[in-house]
C-alpha cells in the first residue's frame, strides 16, 4: 500500500451520512479539504499526480475549489502554468470563467480533486473549450465512481487517477 494512500485513509474518510455533488447519498465521505490543507500532503500528492499529466500538455486548469490547491502545486512539480475555472463567472471585474491568462487553442489539462460522477469535470471541460482550450484529458487524485470514465469518455476526455476509493478505503496489509 501507498504510504500516501495511507495518510489520505486516515486523514480524510469520515463516516456519517452525506449527500455528495452527484445527488447520491453515502455513508463514507473523502473530506479532501483535510489533505489539501497540508503542505506536506498536497505536495505528495501533487509528486504523485505529475506522472498521469499527459505528454503535450501546455497548461494546467484547476477547477473551483479542491482543484485549485492540487493545480497551483502541480504547476510548481511539472513547470507548467496554471488557470483557474470558475465555476460561475464573477458579475465584476474580468467577467472570466477561466482566468489566470489565454488558453485559446492551447492543450489544456483538467485538474481535480475526487471525481465521483465526473459532472464537475464535464463542466469544467465545457468552459474551458467555450474559451477556445483543446481539452482531452483530466487528471485526479481519487476516483470515487469508475463510471466518471465511461461519462467522460463520451465528452472526449481521457481520465487519469492516482487513487480509486477502494485504494484509499483498504486497509494496507
Amino acid at each position: 500500500m501507498d504510504d500516501l494512500a495511507a495518510d489520505l485513509r486516515n486523514r480524510c474518510l469520515v463516516s456519517g451520512d452525506f449527500v455528495l455533488r452527484s445527488g447520491r447519498r453515502t455513508d463514507i465521505y473523502l473530506d479532501k479539504y483535510r489533505a489539501e490543507a497540508d503542505p506536506d500532503m498536497l505536495l505528495r500528492a501533487a509528486k504523485r499526480m505529475a506522472a498521469d499529466v499527459p505528454a503535450g500538455t501546455e497548461l494546467l486548469a484547476g477547477l473551483e475549489l479542491g482543484g485549485v490547491p492540487i493545480a497551483v502545486v502541480l504547476s510548481q512539480v511539472t513547470g507548467l502554468p496554471t488557470r483557474f475555472v470558475r465555476k460561475q463567472p464573477k458579475e465584476y471585474g474580468t467577467r472570466l470563467q477561466v482566468e489566470g491568462g489565454e488558453i485559446d487553442s492551447r492543450q489544456v489539462t483538467v485538474v481535480e480533486d475526487v471525481v465521483t460522477s465526473g459532472g464537475a469535470v464535464v463542466d469544467g471541460v465545457e468552459a474551458l473549450r467555450a474559451a477556445g482550450a483543446i481539452v482531452e484529458a483530466a487528471v485526479c487524485l481519487i476516483l470515487r465512481d469508475e463510471s466518471a470514465i465511461a461519462r467522460l469518455g463520451e465528452h472526449g476526455v481521457e481520465l487519469r487517477s492516482a487513487f480509486t476509493l477502494a485504494e484509499i478505503e483498504q486497509p494496507s496489509g
